[in-house]
């Protein structure tokens, strides 16, 4: 058996797989809890003196009105973007309603002048049918004369 300082350590039968020990603590004693590095009970805080207490009070008001300030700040700038966002959006959006009603309008006017055009093609080729009937009827008569 060893010992060294305030722990016991014995041997244990030795093993194949390796070696076993039991470690033995001493009983703690009252003299021991002054010689222990570490205090077990708490620190006593120093009285704080009422001045120490409102100054306090004031840092902590002044760091909850920055807080506050800065969170109203961060507000304001949000609802200024959004409202950028909005005008763009309404513009993009009269934009867009601008390019299509004249879309709609030039589609239009090209079927309007597609329209003329195919009625004016129409009507010419029905001159040309009428001119042929006319010729025909002059011909057909004249033969009927010519018959008589």
């Amino acid at each position: 058996m060893e010992t060294c300082g305030d722990i016991q350590v014995k041997e244990l039968n030795k093993r194949a797989s390796g070696h076993a020990f039991e470690v033995i603590l001493k009983p703690s004693t009252p003299d021991a809890k002054s010689e222990s590095p570490f205090p077990l009970s708490p620190i006593k805080k120093k009285l704080t003196s009422l001045d120490e207490i409102k100054r306090k009070l004031e840092a902590a008001e002044e760091r909850r009105k920055s807080h506050e300030a800065e969170v109203l700040k961060n507000l304001a700038e949000k609802r200024e973007h959004e409202k950028e966002v909005i005008q763009k959006a309404i513009e993009e959006d009269c934009n867009f309603s601008k390019m299509a009603q004249e879309k709609l309008n030039q589609k239009m006017e090209a079927n309007k002048e597609n329209r003329t055009a195919r009625m004016a093609a129409l009507n010419e080729k029905f001159k040309e049918k009428d001119k042929k009937l006319d010729e025909v009827r002059k011909n057909k008569e004249a033969m009927k004369e010519v018959d008589n």
